[in-house]
């Protein structure tokens, strides 16, 4: 249970001690908070005492007279405001003129209760303070964690990105100092490496737009009835340039057409990702296979290769962005990390479900399956 501290700041021991007794079995709860909140009621009879505990226990509410000996409640709200504490501040008073009204409300004062109160009109107050108090730090709190998603991920980007411009700006230094001489094809390996380098920031860049899509909070979808096995054939299609460098065959094992309600662009990059990702960490003379399954409530993709394979603590960290998995088979592997993570997002969108079974130097098979509208 939550615990919100409540400063009552009054020299009538009365009001204090009322207010105690008020707050000591009340509690408020709503729909959206997770837990109950409940009140520890401190207390101060002097302005002074008032901010010596404002200072040492930091209370989220303070009902604040203003008639006080020595300093006065408008003091101690001038306190709470320069000190830019996060407190909710209530004036109780019995002669409230428009002036300390206005003033008081300047300073941030959150409403005035007059005195005397009934327990009723106190606990009213307190429960609506408590709800804006709670929503408001809520926020707070989304924001917070929302800007340190955002800075963390362009982090990752900008690291992403500056690697391979340093490393393409270095080899174009090179050629134009002529280091290696007047022959261009002494300069054949640096251009090669240069143009692998433009390759794997035009990937990151199209995986991010593809990101960009899925995570603009509604992704539009073109939802129609397709046939995903073609859409296998179409990927396997786009791949085998690339298979047939790495020296590895694409088969796809399914023929009949195999038909669900889907976004046909968000097939293709499921099956790009799953099928680029089989050739990429496969070996020499490998081969990957295609699968599409027709299930009773669902449809399974299936993509399993003959490659270098995963321990177990490698595959739990398949999904996160820009996680690429790190080791002396795949130092000379390049990726965005962000290929799988975007599957699975896509996946989630349908409601669907990834199974990986790997073993290493044996290879990797991804099952996809995905609800049909039977299901």
């Amino acid at each position: 249970m939550a615990s919100y501290k409540v400063l009552v700041v009054d020299d009538e021991m009365g009001i204090r001690m009322g207010t105690r007794r008020i707050l000591q079995n009340f509690k408020v709860d709503y729909p959206f908070m997770d837990e109950h909140i409940e009140y520890v009621v401190l207390e101060a009879p002097t302005g002074e005492e008032a901010i010596e505990i404002i200072d040492r226990e930091m209370p989220d509410i303070i009902l604040l007279d203003n008639k006080l000996p020595g300093i006065q409640g408008i003091e101690v709200l001038e306190y709470v405001k320069k000190k830019l504490y996060d407190i909710v501040v209530v004036m109780i008073t019995s002669y409230a003129s428009l002036e300390l009204a206005v003033k008081a409300t300047r300073d941030g004062a959150y409403d005035f209760i007059p005195k005397p109160f009934t327990p009723q009109e106190l606990r009213s107050s307190l429960e609506n303070i408590t709800k804006q108090l709670f929503l408001k730090r809520m926020t707070q709190k989304m924001n917070k964690e929302g800007k340190l998603i955002r800075f963390q991920f362009l982090s990752v980007l900008s690291h992403e990105l500056k690697a391979p411009i340093n490393a393409i700006e270095g080899y174009l230094k090179i050629m134009q100092d002529k280091q290696f001489g007047d022959k261009i094809t002494s300069y054949n390996e640096m251009i090669d490496r240069s143009l692998e380098r433009i390759s794997g920031m035009r990937s990151l860049i199209m995986d991010l737009l593809d990101l960009t899509k899925i995570e603009s909070g509604k992704p539009v979808q073109h939802m129609q009835l397709v046939d995903i096995t073609k859409i296998a054939g179409i990927s396997a299609d786009t791949m085998r340039p690339y298979a047939i460098q790495k020296d590895v065959d694409i088969y796809l094992n399914t023929k009949e057409p195999v038909m669900m309600e889907a976004d046909a662009k968000e097939i293709e990059i499921i099956f790009n990702n799953l099928i680029s990702n089989a050739v990429k960490y496969n070996k020499q003379g490998g081969r990957v296979d295609v699968f599409v399954h027709q299930g009773k409530n669902n449809i399974k993709l299936k993509v399993a290769d003959s490659g270098i394979g995963m321990t177990e603590e490698e595959k739990s960290t398949l999904f996160q962005d820009f996680v690429r998995i790190k080791n002396p088979k795949t130092k000379h592997i390049t990726g965005s990390g962000l290929g799988l993570s975007i599957l699975k997002k896509i996946v989630e969108m349908y409601h669907g479900d990834i199974e990986v079974e790997s073993i290493p130097d044996q290879g990797t098979t991804f099952t996809v399956i995905l609800p049909t509208e039977n299901s």
